[in-house]
């Protein structure tokens, strides 16, 4: 798989100086609750980065719930973790890889390519009995020079524009019920943008929690082989990533994630919604 890493591989490199992991662990809900599981323990050598203070921007009027931070101010992050080009990255959480797959997208935008995401994420570390600790690493900073991969990322003008249009496809990441708009529990308005066909983020999981190899994800996504352009979004631009992430590793190179998602999209009063099966 050209995205993820294993357990034993990671295992092998612990105390590589040219590696940088990083705990993406957060619960939505229980903002501090990833923090206070990383000082508990964590991967030896890791270091923390937060979903709502680090990989997201604030609130607004428009852009999502979870819209994407200020490139610079993340880019000077991303350098004060010991990050720059010449280190490779592994991401893990405990959240499916979900929160982890969101800095794997964040730093391929910035034009960082050797990123990946842990399978099976720290449950399974931990459960093997591999290296972990309290202790916060040392940290070397880094200048960390972004490159931005604007062909990565949709806006909200660009999906709409391109509603209906030949040979795009939207990807709606989200529980089937939300899709379909039977519930919705976060976002005040339920459905999905006209068009959207619905492919659940844990979808690119298997049923032990690993990711799928890449022909098994090739076989998930075979009905989007056709398409000129597929555009992926869920509920705040978050868990669209695992979508993104298994695209890739089913050899699609014509995706973009739509970051601001379901949230951006019911903010602009006149943008169209749809319910039920497409």
């Amino acid at each position: 798989m050209e995205n993820i890493v294993s357990q034993s591989w990671l295992l092998g490199q612990l105390g590589d100086a040219n590696i940088v992991i990083a705990d993406c662990r957060f619960a939505l809900g229980q903002p501090e609750s990833g923090r206070n599981h990383y000082e508990q323990d964590h991967i030896t050598g890791a270091v923390y980065v937060d979903l709502e203070k680090d990989l997201s921007g604030a609130k607004m009027a428009h852009g999502g719930r979870h819209p994407l931070p200020d490139l610079g101010a993340f880019s000077i992050l991303v350098g004060s973790l010991g990050i720059d080009s010449t280190k490779t990255v592994v991401a893990y959480d405990d959240q499916g890889g979900a929160m982890a797959s969101r800095l794997w997208w964040m730093l391929k935008f910035l034009g960082h390519s050797e990123v990946y995401v842990l399978d099976q994420g720290y449950a399974a570390w931990k459960a093997a009995g591999f290296p972990i600790t309290d202790e916060a690493p040392a940290i070397y900073p880094r200048t960390f020079s972004p490159k931005v991969q604007r062909t990565m990322l949709a806006s909200m003008d660009e999906v709409k524009d391109k509603l209906g249009r030949p040979g795009v496809v939207l990807v709606d990441s989200r529980e089937e019920r939300r899709y379909l708009g039977l519930e919705e529990p976060i976002d005040p308005v339920a459905g999905h943008i006209p068009g959207a066909r619905n492919y659940f983020w844990k979808g690119v999981l298997g049923a032990d929690g690993a990711w799928l190899p890449a022909a098994k994800q090739e076989q998930h996504f075979a009905s989007l082989r056709d398409a000129d352009e597929i555009i992926v979004y869920c509920g705040s631009g978050v868990t669209a990533c695992p979508n993104v992430l298994g695209l890739s590793e089913a050899g699609f190179d014509n995706v973009k994630l739509y970051s601001g998602s379901w949230s951006d999209w019911i903010s602009w009063e006149d943008n169209p919604v749809a319910t039920g099966e497409e």
